[in-house]
């Protein structure tokens, strides 16, 4: 299927960019495929307490004390955290997750980061301040523009994460081969058709500095999500940041790492050093 698009939006992209652009708008507001729970997350998505509110499918563990919430990335759902739930439970804590639009068992198509800042909004108005907050992906630039008031926390962990919000448009059209003017012209079109005309969103919803100790963890090669945007996290957010860098996880088994698992829960616990790393001079390429 991407084979095809992408011969597709290539040729088209020559002969017609706006067309080009409008139909690369349609693909990338679809993730295509719903992820479905498997078999290791049976157990864990089961026991949830599973609330659907306006299509949203939210998910609840533990005893409602200490709240974490975990948000997950594209084509992906929240049952992907199950490891990472098994410890936050063993720990006290209390997993929220939801899947987002377009998602998982979510009903309702796909949208903006401005419905995953509601949704995280009336999440944190049922559930309490969170503890802490965990995104992986497309999730973290969701979670931490969600954080930065209505939703804050005091310490947040970004995995395989990016902070600059108009890298999903740099990705999705290096996926299908778009040419520059395809990719400005589907800029365009996400800023006309979902944000009201605002040129300003690639600024608006990127990284900015925090108030909450940031923990960032990204292997040093991931195919999905270039480790060069470690720096524009660490660089955006301010000295609250540090980095921890993985080798061998690629972007989606890292969710499933004992010891990527371990050091983020015990980040969340707030017994490690708060030391930054330097995003200057930082070597992403090793």
């Amino acid at each position: 299927m991407q084979k095809l698009a992408r011969a597709g939006m290539m040729t088209l992209g020559v002969f017609s960019p706006r067309w080009a652009g409008r139909i690369a708008f349609e693909l990338w507001r679809r993730p295509l495929a719903r992820g479905r729970v498997r078999d290791a997350e049976r157990e864990i998505h089961e026991a949830a307490r599973v609330e659907v509110v306006d299509g949203i499918a939210t998910y609840a563990w533990g005893d409602g004390r200490r709240p974490v919430l975990l948000v997950h990335g594209w084509r992906s759902r929240a049952s992907r955290y199950a490891s990472f739930i098994t410890r936050l439970l063993e720990l006290g804590y209390s997993p929220i997750s939801y899947d987002g639009p377009g998602h998982g068992d979510t009903t309702v198509a796909m949208g903006t980061i401005l419905d995953h800042q509601r949704i995280i909004t009336a999440l944190a108005a049922k559930h309490g301040t969170f503890e802490g907050i965990i995104a992986h992906s497309l999730g973290v630039p969701f979670a931490l523009y969600a954080a930065r008031g209505v939703a804050p926390a005091a310490r947040f962990v970004s995995i395989s994460g990016f902070g600059d919000f108009g890298y999903v448009v740099d990705k999705f059209g290096a996926e299908l081969g778009l040419r520059t003017a395809v990719k400005n012209r589907l800029r365009r079109e996400i800023e006309g058709r979902l944000f009201d005309g605002d040129p300003e969103i690639w600024t608006k919803f990127s990284v900015s500095r925090g108030n909450a100790d940031l923990l960032v963890i990204h292997n040093d090669v991931d195919d999905v999500v270039d480790p060069a945007q470690v720096a524009v996290l660490l660089a955006g957010y301010g000295p609250r940041a540090r980095h921890s860098a993985k080798t061998g996880l690629g972007h989606s088994r890292i969710l499933s790492d004992p010891a990527v698992i371990e050091e983020a829960v015990t980040f969340l616990t707030g017994n490690v050093s708060k030391r930054s790393d330097v995003a200057e001079g930082l070597d992403l390429s090793a």
